[in-house]
């Protein structure tokens, strides 16, 4: 059974049914982002062929020579891409992956001293495939199957979470939680959320001295622990997470928003960190333990993360072998190979992946969707460019869900 048809028994069941920063601090945190931005920092890729818009086959663009397609890559029939489009307006798909959603950041001030960096979102109707604006939400993450979708009011963080129909933009039921909470994930399997709480919103920005514009505050996380719900039932448990700075970590610390994600196999979440130990695992009472193998490896701030069969992991920028690619490392030995594309969004398959790409111009912000496969040298464009300014319209971040 899945977390739609889980959904639906349940819905017929129930129809009506801060303290100054520590010295360094901020040193700290701008090193963290220097050495972050350098990963992905990429020259000029190689000169792309023509693209011609299109809905299932479309071409690919020849960078090299050799052009072996292993196991596990995805068939041209298995794609629908829109070259010619930015921010998409119709569905884009690439073998076990679709875009559900997608959303754009505008910075909005509240205060003098304070400002939210609030999404706008556009959510994928399953009925017309087309992308469609809806601003009611705050946050939102998609299911598995991509018919329901677990969504947050304005005004993070909040007491309720809604199960969304995609293709009515209904709530079909509301999940109430005891601790407020600003980000939320499902579980591969679609059938658990895990909520990260926070006692103020995590995506405030306040004016720092010495910056032009809005910043995330350079102070301790009001992050406080996170919810481990079942979809079907609604019932869930928290766990209260304490934020690095102990005498056995002194030095961690965490970004205003750090949210909590399942491991591949659901059975702990875990936590990114920008300091060292950069991953923590945790089992569902807020204990901290050793990671599971397809997880050990992952980098917090990649995306794609666990390969669909659990034997590869996305890693982080490397261009060494092409001036714009990615590490991806055995979850076993952690040995890395590398594959294009400079960030690994989402598995499209066991052995390929949508990443965001640069152009022939250079800008490692200028960046279109898409598909990479290891072990080939060619890629197929998914998506147009997207604009490199922060908080425009043309500057819209993804959203993916299996289909």
């Amino acid at each position: 059974m899945n977390v739609d048809e889980l959904v639906r028994d349940a819905l017929r069941d129930q129809a009506d049914g801060q303290q100054p920063a520590p010295p360094g601090f901020a040193d700290r945190v701008l090193a963290v982002r220097r050495r972050r931005r350098g990963r992905r920092i990429a020259s000029v890729a190689a000169a792309a062929a023509a693209v011609i818009a299109v809905a299932v086959a479309v071409p690919v663009l020849d960078s090299g020579k050799e052009d072996v397609r292993p196991s596990g890559g995805v068939e041209q029939t298995d794609i629908t891409a829109r070259p010619d489009q930015s921010p998409p307006r119709d569905m884009i798909a690439a073998g076990r992956v679709a875009l559900a959603a997608y959303f754009t950041r505008a910075t909005v001030e509240q205060s003098a001293d304070r400002a939210v960096s609030q999404r706008t979102y556009w959510l994928l109707d399953p009925r017309t495939k087309k992308y469609v604006k809806d601003d009611r939400w705050a946050y939102v993450a998609v299911a598995p199957g991509m018919t329901t979708a677990a969504v947050l009011e304005r005004d993070l963080p909040v007491p309720r979470i809604g199960l969304l129909d995609l293709a009515s933009r209904q709530v079909k039921r509301w999940i109430p939680v005891d601790r407020p909470v600003a980000g939320v994930e499902f579980s591969a399997d679609g059938r658990k959320l895990v909520a990260t709480s926070y006692s103020d919103n995590p995506d405030r920005r306040v004016r720092i001295q010495g910056s032009e514009g809005w910043d995330a505050p350079f102070t301790e996380s009001d992050r406080t622990g996170f919810h481990v719900i079942d979809v079907a039932s609604g019932s869930s448990s928290w766990a209260g997470v304490e934020i690095g700075g102990s005498a056995h970590d002194p030095d961690a610390f965490i970004n205003s928003r750090q949210d909590f994600a399942f491991t591949r196999d659901g059975r702990l979440v875990w936590s990114g960190m920008p300091s060292e130990p950069r991953l923590k695992f945790y089992d569902f009472t807020g204990k901290d333990v050793p990671g599971p193998t397809p997880d050990r490896y992952r980098d917090w701030s990649v995306e794609a993360g666990v390969s669909p069969d659990g034997r590869l992991v996305a890693g982080p920028f490397a261009g060494r072998k092409w001036k714009t690619s990615s590490f991806v490392l055995d979850a076993r030995t952690g040995k890395q190979q590398e594959v294009r594309g400079q960030q690994l969004l989402a598995w499209a398959g066991g052995k390929s992946l949508v990443a965001w790409d640069i152009g022939p111009d250079g800008n490692e912000f200028h960046q279109r969707l898409v598909l990479v496969t290891i072990g080939r040298e060619k890629t197929t464009p998914l998506s147009d460019f997207r604009s490199p300014k922060d908080d425009t319209k043309g500057r819209w971040d993804p959203v993916f869900a299996e289909r």
